[in-house]
């Protein structure tokens, strides 16, 4: 039996009463049906009458809850990425909002969220594969039945649209929605092909070459929907065993692979199935190494208060332990040993983070030794927890701090590999993913290695000290495949070769950028490290550059991004109590709070124009500096308040008001 794909073409057809979902491409297909205006789900053989065809889609991202209507979100526009071994991957490019009332009903909040939710699609790296599983690792996917629906087959962290598609997915399974509307009873096998899951992260795919040798270098990072949000609102761990900003990066290379070459549109005869055009002489060989990354597993928080500084919040670690052990059970169980690598200062504020993930891995692992190794430049350049014996699931962990800024500054960015030096062992031992595609077109893996073992990477906010290392890491080990392969001899490395070497840096950076763009809403710092090898006063002035807006962004911007994640990923859930008496969004802070800022703005005003004004007389002089001395003494005013009373002017979730405050606890 072969695999169930979603489909790759689907018509919309629009009545008022219903939503009709199509594939001209399978006429014998039941045709899914949206009732309009309850949202309630059916399967419908043969066509429908009294529509009319609408567009032609490239998926169904989901159906969302409002405060008003519910939307049916679809995919109007899908960008050709590449292929991984024949299969091609997509960006979501654009979609569209369908609303199930016929003449939809419009509130200042219901807009409000449309208009949170729109701008979040619109900017989110967004992928996608009608036949290509891109949220599982290429190890795991080694393991799964290839005939079981692709929906079925996605890694549930990282299935970015689960919670839009609830509805399609409870009645696939017969059951009710979660928004109480009755669906109809038994399974509903014939709705998988609408179901599409979609992976946010990034994704570069390039066919070139190393010492001659063609090959595929990919690389995928997949961020998980557990506990997502931005940089300030989504800090440490909660207790389900999720942290912030969970990445899961796969650098893999594909050997013998003629089918991955070429683009086409979502709708295009270039075949899927990654069988046809391969040379059978050579076997097709899959080889993957996966790192993560993920903020210290401790209660933790930092508040903003327009200090470029936030307030640093750590509750008590012991309280943290029931939530540390779901998260590593998880990890330890995906990926087996994990080798965790903290990067944050061991000095000034930073140093209470330190310090609060020493004390809980101590915690966890079985009579821990540590270990504390320094040298000129600072008296603790590694700190390394291990078990003294494995007794437990835990002594699985083991713990290495890095000094990254003390060893690495003065633009001493080679004295990173200090690290590598001190990983290499365990990278070499635990090895990396190696599978080749068995004969016919079966979709399966013939395993020849296993990863046994995975690198987690944390800094504060796991983004640019993290990017260094991740990328120093790829390319060790990248190298190790080669020789391997015998595609370099002992002693060459990959960076050898210049022209993938700048291929490769461009591609890491630009994880880089888009990790840190997702997180704190701009690009990653110290990448001209990554993309040259060096670093540049050009590179530490777009570093400042960087800095100065993700401080604005941060301050002023997230709590709008937060409630959009909050609301695509179902954290909060639109309430339809209450409507037209309590607007949500509304600015409920005291007038005159409110009215600092313009004070201040207006003061400021009155100075500069004072400033560039020559009094056209003596008599004119008293007044316009009266103004002036009364400008000064109110924009002084203002700001003392402002910058002393920072948490009334920052930019707080409206959604989940207190769902800030709850995270420091």
């Amino acid at each position: 039996m072969g695999a169930v794909l979603p489909y790759r073409d689907i018509n919309v057809h629009s009545s008022p009463s219903h939503y009709a979902f199509s594939s001209p491409s399978s006429p014998s297909a039941p045709t899914l049906v949206v009732d309009r205006p309850s949202g309630d789900l059916r399967l419908h053989d043969g066509k429908l009458l009294g529509s009319k065809r609408v567009s032609s889609i490239a998926g169904i991202l989901g159906i969302i809850k409002l405060r008003l209507d519910k939307y049916a979100i679809v995919i109007t526009k899908a960008q050709p990425m590449g292929r991984i071994k024949g299969h091609m991957i997509y960006k979501v490019a654009a979609t569209e909002f369908l609303p199930l009332r016929e003449r939809p009903l419009h509130d200042p909040d219901e807009d409000h969220y449309l208009t949170l939710l729109k701008t979040l699609l619109k900017t989110a790296p967004l992928y996608f594969s009608y036949s290509f599983d891109i949220t599982n690792t290429f190890q795991r996917q080694a393991h799964v039945d290839p005939a079981t629906p692709l929906w079925k087959r996605a890694d549930d962290r990282f299935f970015w649209n689960r919670f839009v598609q609830s509805d399609l997915i409870d009645f696939r399974g017969g059951l009710n929605s979660g928004y109480g509307h009755r669906h109809s009873a038994g399974q509903q096998p014939d709705v998988d092909p609408y179901i599409l899951p979609v992976m946010f992260g990034m994704m570069e795919i390039k066919n070139t070459s190393i010492k001659g040798t063609p090959l595929t270098f990919i690389l995928i990072t997949r961020r998980s929907r557990l506990r997502a949000g931005t940089r300030y609102f989504s800090r440490g761990i909660d207790e389900n065993g999720n942290v912030s900003n969970f990445n899961e990066t796969e650098q893999s290379i594909i050997l013998n692979d003629s089918a991955s070459g070429g683009m086409g549109g979502f709708a295009g005869n270039a075949p899927q199935n990654g069988a046809a055009g391969r040379n059978a002489a050579k076997e097709v060989q899959v080889l993957a190494y996966v790192q993560t990354r993920g903020s210290v597993p401790v209660y933790w928080a930092e508040i903003n208060t327009l200090k470029y500084t936030p307030k640093l919040q750590i509750r008590g670690v012991e309280g943290a332990v029931s939530a540390a052990k779901k998260h590593f059970g998880e990890q330890i169980s995906l990926y087996g040993d994990n080798w965790l690598v903290n990067l944050v200062n061991q000095k000034g504020r930073e140093q209470r983070v330190k310090e609060a993930y020493e004390q809980m891995v101590e915690m966890l692992v079985s009579s821990p030794v540590g270990n504390v190794e320094g040298d000129q430049v600072t008296s603790e350049k590694f700190h390394v927890v291990e078990p003294h014996q494995a007794q437990t699931a835990f002594d699985r962990l083991h713990y290495i701090y890095f000094d990254f800024h003390n060893e690495t500054k003065g633009l001493r960015w080679d004295r990173a590999k200090l690290l590598m030096d001190k990983l290499e062992e365990p990278v070499i031992k635990n090895g990396y993913f190696r599978g080749v595609d068995m004969p016919g077109d079966t979709g399966r893996i013939e395993v020849r290695r296993h990863q046994t073992a995975v690198v987690r990477t944390n800094c504060m906010d796991c983004l640019d000290r993290t990017n260094v290392v991740q990328s120093m890491l790829g390319r060790y080990i990248l190298s190790r495949m080669l020789i391997d392969l015998g595609i370099l001899r002992d002693g060459e490395n990959a960076q050898d070769d210049q022209a993938f070497e700048f291929l490769f840096r461009n591609i890491w950076a630009d994880n880089a950028d888009v990790v840190s763009k997702s997180y704190s809403g701009t690009g990653a710092l110290k990448t001209d490290f990554t993309r040259t090898g060096n670093r540049t006063k050009a590179g530490a002035l777009q570093d400042l550059q960087n800095s100065v807006t993700r401080y604005f962004r941060n301050n002023f911007a997230d709590g709008p991004r937060q409630d959009a994640f909050d609301l695509f990923l179902g954290t909060y859930l639109p309430s339809d109590s209450g409507i037209g008496s309590r607007l949500l969004f509304a600015d409920r802070r005291p007038l005159f709070i409110q009215s600092i800022p313009y004070i201040l703005a207006a003061s400021i005003f009155f100075i500069f124009v004072g400033s560039l004004t020559r009094p056209a007389s003596e008599a004119t002089i008293l007044p316009l500096r009266v103004v002036m001395f009364l400008s000064i003494v109110m924009a002084a005013a203002c700001g003392y308040f402002i910058w002393t009373n920072g948490t009334l002017f920052v930019s707080l979730s409206s959604v989940i008001p207190h769902f800030f405050l709850v995270r420091l606890c």
